[in-house]
């Protein structure tokens, strides 16, 4: 103790009570100890800080103890200032630091011998340790994370996290549609949670956005990183797929273990989650806590785009027009462009938004309400959503026919712009029945009075005037006249329906054609919604190519697919599933020829194996012997799809085979001949497994660049190789783009305004999977979910009542019962008589690009969306149409 140093030296001892400092070296493993310290960076920083400040403070008690006790032996030259003696402890920690920085001021020195040798040496290991800690120190104060920090609310805003693929090209598309102008006051803070830090592109899109974008530096599977961006009181979390990965289902694999996390830390989050594979989905429903119900919700990639594909193959040209409803864009027309790109411009400003009825419309049916709405309102009302009676979940109902509209019914309409779409809640049959321009119905004082008189005589006449129609089709008999045509282009093949057809149709049959078909058992899946054949082997269902060539294949579908024996399932049955649809009769079923590597379909065989009419050719998409063998000429869709992996080295060459075998298609000729085959020949009935021929063979194309085709691309970027004869920028966005405005060329990306679309309204991804999938329930995702494929079902009444729902399809003015409509007619005439005599609703028209009779004019069509009332028709025209299963019957009785 130094009270019994101070004896024996006769003097004042201070002692080593400054080596005390050292303890302070301790601190960082105690704060590990209490889990204060929980990163590596804020524990080195802590080690480095409490080692310097050790050192400091020791080297300073010693310098204070030798300068103030003096030389031995008799330690008489201690430390005197200003002749009084001693050096306090508080100027040796000074000096210290002075001497360490190399600053060395002068104003205190070691007088004694000892204190020279001490700080000769601590010069030396002091200035290397102020060398190494200084920097490291500031590093790691400095190199604390730029996006790191906490999300601050602010009082009364919302917000939602995004995460996953996050780079400046997915957060700059996801942006423009997210806060785009159309939207109405979004009000909404967009946080994005990601590992990297974003590059200096990405940052300037930051720092343009910076009053409604936050982005934060941390991993989803971090709880306290999903602390620190509040995902517990976010609206959603929206987790984004990469869509040129290499392994789709690792993507999947990692996008949904993100989703685990998110709601293992907050189970009453909504989460909307992007994924590439369908098979994936299943997985979803594993989480306890993952809720449909509750706005959780998935968009499944590769479903979709092989829906829309598969749409195309109906009514060419829909993929594109949906593509355009549910992204968010503004167009505008330039008397410098041709007319039909201002055309096609005007209707890519359309998209699809939600409205409550107001209670003018309470009793209507719905055609009286879609006209009302159109010739009125100026509005395109699509869909309603229909409340169960139980009290269960509503569903959404497209073009629904009999029932009347309740009240507070939300409709789903196309407008331009969410402000014209308040016209359906604002009107008031009292206040603007006579009003002519639809710009001045706005909310009126009197709406409630509106709704005591539903029943008015606008009203009644409206119904008077479908009544007839109805009492015909449910008390007598009538002969099946020629309908509209239904595949696409003129053909004639709606000839040969209506000489095959003459026969009497009761309400208990389905259509004659159908008599037969209909005794089978089980012939839909278990829920009603598609067709269902027994499992059947693929060698069963392989075509060589002299069987394809001896099998009169015509009005059917080509899928050309490129894939190696080892690439990723792309989902085939999601573009087979909907042209399976139980709303077609089992006639009008469009067979599906396949034709790529056996090796690789047998992979997909398994989900494939329950769907009727499927056929598979062993051959090369690029080999004209095969394309001539399927009849591509006389087919009503080419379907060019690739399942290979791009490639990391250069992305744009993913598209290498899609687009050379669009343009081999297009550089053949065919020969100019309707070939008819006997219903008898029994030769090519045993050598083909696609079941009877079918007796006669239209006229088909004789040049390969008029073959109806739509190309799936990886790369935007790469349409500009598709179309030969277009002038389109490089750099041209893809909507804007001919082959896109044509409906030939179809790309993942435009699916990416699906993720906003689905966060501001949770039942449009609902309606347009309804549209898209041919009617995919939640009962049927249970089903596929087991993956042992689709099961059969026998008829109930139940499961047959599935059937009556809308399909899209494509109707020519050019012959039928609306053909007068095409010799300058005009749009909204059209509209209400297919409304009213069909109750087919009118959504848009399939245009050719050249309209006169030049010799060098172009075969190709262009898609006009929801053209305005007083819109020229042309006999070359073709409607785009929503129409009922049976459909209402063109009746002379």
């Amino acid at each position: 103790p130094p009270s019994f140093v101070s004896i024996y030296l006769n003097r004042t001892w201070i002692g080593l009570r400054f080596l005390r400092a050292l303890r302070l070296m301790t601190v960082p493993d105690i704060l590990q100890y209490l889990n204060i310290l929980k990163t590596s960076t804020s524990i080195r920083l802590a080690q480095l800080i409490s080692i310097f400040i050790s050192v400091w403070l020791t080297a300073a008690g010693i310098i204070h103890l030798l300068e103030n006790s003096g030389d031995p032996p008799d330690f008489s030259n201690a430390y005197e200032v200003n002749g009084t003696r001693g050096l306090s402890y508080w100027d040796c920690v000074y000096f210290m630091m002075v001497t360490m920085s190399t600053v060395g001021y002068g104003d205190i020195s070691c007088k004694t011998i000892l204190g020279k040798v001490a700080i000769i040496i601590f010069i030396f290991g002091g200035l290397a340790m102020f060398a190494s800690c200084i920097p490291e120190i500031i590093d790691l104060i400095g190199t604390r994370p730029k996006y790191g920090g906490c999300y601050k609310n602010e009082r009364g805003r919302r917000h939602i996290v995004v995460c996953g693929h996050i780079t400046y090209e997915s957060v700059s598309h996801f942006l423009k549609d997210f806060l785009h102008e159309d939207r109405e006051d979004v009000d909404v803070e967009v946080v994005f949670l990601h590992r990297a830090e974003p590059d200096l592109e990405f940052e300037g899109l930051l720092k343009r956005q910076h009053t409604r974008v936050k982005y934060f530096q941390g991993s989803l599977m971090n709880a306290m990183d999903l602390e620190r961006a509040k995902v517990h009181e976010a609206d959603a979390c929206l987790v984004l797929a990469n869509k040129y990965c290499q392994d789709p289902d690792a993507e999947d694999a990692a996008n949904i273990m993100r989703v685990i996390s998110i709601k293992n830390y907050s189970d009453d989050i909504r989460v909307i989650i992007q994924l590439m594979q369908y098979h994936n989905k299943a997985y979803l429903l594993n989480i306890p806590s993952w809720d449909w119900k509750q706005g959780d919700d998935v968009i499944c990639l590769a479903e979709l785009k092989l829906g829309f594909i598969a749409q195309s193959c109906l009514a060419p040209g829909f993929s594109t027009m949906m593509a355009n409803l549910f992204a968010m864009r503004s167009f505008k027309t330039s008397p410098d462009m041709a007319a039909w790109q201002n055309d096609y411009l005007q209707g890519t400003g359309c998209e699809m938004y939600t409205e409550t009825l107001s209670p003018t419309f309470t009793g209507m049916s719905f055609s009286q309400a879609s006209e009302l709405c159109f010739v009125k309102l100026k509005l395109l009302l699509l869909a309603i959503e229909v409340k169960s009676d139980d009290g269960g979940d509503s569903k959404i109902s497209i073009n629904p026919r009999g029932a009347k509209i309740p009240a507070n019914t939300v409709g789903f309409f196309i407008a331009q712009s969410a402000e014209e779409v308040k016209r359906a809640w604002f009107y008031c049959k009292a206040c603007h029945e006579d009003v002519k321009d639809e710009n001045q119905i706005k909310k009126c004082k009197c709406k409630n009075l509106a709704t005591t008189k539903p029943g008015g005589p606008a009203q009644s006449s409206m119904v008077n005037a479908t009544k007839p129609a109805n009492n015909v089709k449910k008390n007598v008999s009538v002969k099946e006249e020629p309908k509209p045509n239904m595949n696409g282009r003129p053909t004639n093949k709606a000839a040969v329906q209506q000489k095959s057809a003459k026969m009497e149709v009761g309400i208990a049959d389905d259509q004659a054609k159908d008599f037969d078909f209909e005794k089978t058992e089980m012939k839909y899946d278990s829920t009603g919604m598609f067709h269902w054949t027994p499992a059947r082997a693929i060698e069963d269902c392989i075509l060589d190519r002299n069987q394809a060539a001896m099998t009169v294949l015509n009005g059917h579908v080509v899928v050309c697919l490129f894939a190696d024996p080892d690439s990723p399932l792309i989902g085939l049955r999601n573009l087979v599933m909907p042209l399976r649809a139980s709303n077609f009769h089992y006639h009008e079923l469009k067979h599906v020829v396949i034709v790529g590597s056996v090796d690789y379909i047998r992979r997909e065989w398994k989900t494939l194996q329950n769907l009727p009419k499927i056929s598979v050719l062993n051959g090369s998409p690029l080999s004209r012997a095969d394309l001539r063998a399927v009849n591509v000429n006389l087919c009503d869709m080419c379907v060019i799809l690739s399942a290979k992996v791009p490639s990391n080295d250069d992305p744009t060459l993913a598209d290498k085979e899609a687009i050379l075998a669009s343009l081999n298609i297009k550089a053949m000729t065919f020969d100019d001949t309707i070939g008819v085959l006997s219903q008898n020949n029994g030769a090519s009935d045993s050598l083909s497994p696609l079941g009877s021929p079918i007796v006669l063979q239209r006229k088909g194309s004789v040049y390969g660049a008029n073959v109806p085709m739509i190309t799936e691309l990886v790369n935007d970027s790469n349409v500009q190789f598709l179309d030969q004869d277009d002038d389109d920028d490089p750099d041209t966005e893809l909507y804007l783009t001919q082959p896109f405005a044509c409906g030939t060329a179809f790309a993942v990306s435009v699916l990416d305004s699906l993720m906003s679309t689905t966060y501001f309204n949770q039942n449009a991804l609902t309606l347009i999977r309804s549209l898209i999938t041919g009617g995919a329930t939640p009962e049927l995702e249970l089903i596929l979910a087991e993956g042992a494929g689709l099961r059969g079902g026998y008829s109930t009444p139940e499961t047959l009542s599935n059937r009556d729902r809308c399909r899209v399809g494509q109707i020519s003015l050019f012959e039928g019962p609306l053909a007068s409509f095409g010799e300058g007619g005009k749009y909204i005439d059209l509209f209400v008589a297919a409304l009213r005599n069909y109750g087919m609703l009118c959504i848009g028209l399939y245009r050719f690009r050249d309209t006169a009779n030049a010799f060098d004019a172009s075969s190709k069509r262009y898609v006009i969306t929801n053209p305005p009332t007083d819109f020229n028709l042309l006999p070359s025209d073709q409607v785009f149409v929503f129409i009922h299963w049976r459909g209402r019957k063109t009746s002379s009785v």
